[in-house]
């Protein structure tokens, strides 16, 4: 297929992502790094390319190119319009309420059990890595992905990659250097519904990765649960939020938990918190690289708290729950210890 490279709309330690138009005028996104360093970005490309499933980002292709005299390795994937779960919930006032968190939170289940009935575990999910798209979530960035063995048991993997991921969302059995298997998803899953409840990590008072992978491994602590969640979203957080792995529910049996009642007019919401830009480069969507720690602390006189409720919302999370994210949060799963991100040993 013949393609065009346009700007670059996101980088990390090893990769970029690109606007790209085909010959046909199609648009879509590639994620290129160099080929000598194509390690992680080859083995996504080997997981991705199996996956067919709405609530997954769609694989176009891979290919070799020469940019700027230097061999690289693409990856191309459908460009997914309103950026991440983390941009809904800035532009919603810095949380999102109990109709929206569940909302995504039934589409994540649902790319969660595809993914697991495929023997696939993610090993990243956070709201970085949640797609909003027209029609819903995508679950993106496989870097950190790999196959298990025994599916029914859910802990061997292939040997393809290790134990990785983001500090704040592992398990406590990730953190120990157990093992990570499809119980590890479902963990991070109750880490990402308090993401979007509160705008911060689930672990707020903790700065440096190595005393909150401590915490997480060898305490008998959970995050706390939002307090304004109903009794439904509570409960549906206990079976995702349980130290022992065994005793989680699987991604089959959260599909049918009350928490995840379909609700009416569940698309239109969707439309009109994402918005409509006139062009796909209207907003920054994949420019989160460069964010700063006060996009998280934006005052109560900020031009984007446009209303008493956003103000009200902003003013609430102002006692503490705050953090500095920048230590953990990228667009691509980074592996070295610069960003304090877990590196996958071979």
């Amino acid at each position: 297929m013949e393609w065009t490279r346009g700007r670059t709309i996101g980088h990390g330690a090893t990769a970029t992502v690109s606007i790209a138009t085909s010959g046909l005028g199609d648009v879509f996104a590639v994620k290129s790094a160099y080929l000598s360093k194509s390690e992680f970005l080859q083995r996504e490309q080997k997981i991705l390319s199996t996956l067919n499933s709405p609530f997954i980002v769609e694989y176009i292709g891979y290919g070799i190119t020469r940019h700027n005299n230097t061999i690289m390795f693409d990856l191309m994937m459908e460009y997914v319009r309103y950026g991440t779960l983390v941009d809904v919930i800035h532009k919603c006032g810095g949380w999102l309420d109990e109709f929206l968190i569940s909302h995504y939170t039934r589409q994540i289940v649902q790319g969660l059990e595809y993914l697991h009935s495929t023997g696939i575990v993610h090993c990243d999910i956070k709201g970085r890595n949640i797609l909003i798209g027209e029609d819903g979530v995508k679950i993106s960035d496989f870097g950190c992905a790999k196959r298990i063995k025994n599916p029914v048991e859910g802990i061997k993997d292939d040997g393809e990659a290790s134990i990785g991921g983001t500090p704040a969302f592992m398990a406590p059995e990730v953190a120990r250097g157990v093992e990570q298997g499809f119980p590890a998803d479902i963990w991070a899953l109750g880490c990402t519904i308090i993401e979007m409840a509160t705008g911060g990590l689930p672990w707020p008072n903790l700065s440096h990765p190595s005393s909150l992978l401590y915490r997480i491994a060898l305490s008998e602590e959970l995050p706390e649960f939002p307090a304004f969640l109903s009794d439904k979203a509570k409960d549906f957080l206990s079976k995702c939020l349980r130290r022992d792995p065994k005793e989680r529910w699987t991604a089959k049996q959260l599909v049918k938990h009350p928490f995840l009642e379909e609700l009416s007019n569940m698309k239109k919401v969707t439309n009109d918190t994402a918005g409509s830009p006139t062009s796909i480069l209207d907003q920054g969507i994949w420019s989160f690289i460069d964010e700063s720690e006060t996009s998280y602390n934006q005052s109560p006189t900020d031009s984007t708290l446009n209303s008493p409720s956003q103000r009200l919302k902003q003013l609430s999370m102002s006692s503490g729950l705050m953090v500095n994210w920048n230590w953990e949060y990228s667009w691509v799963t980074v592996r070295d210890s610069e960003d304090n991100i877990i590196r996958p040993v071979q």
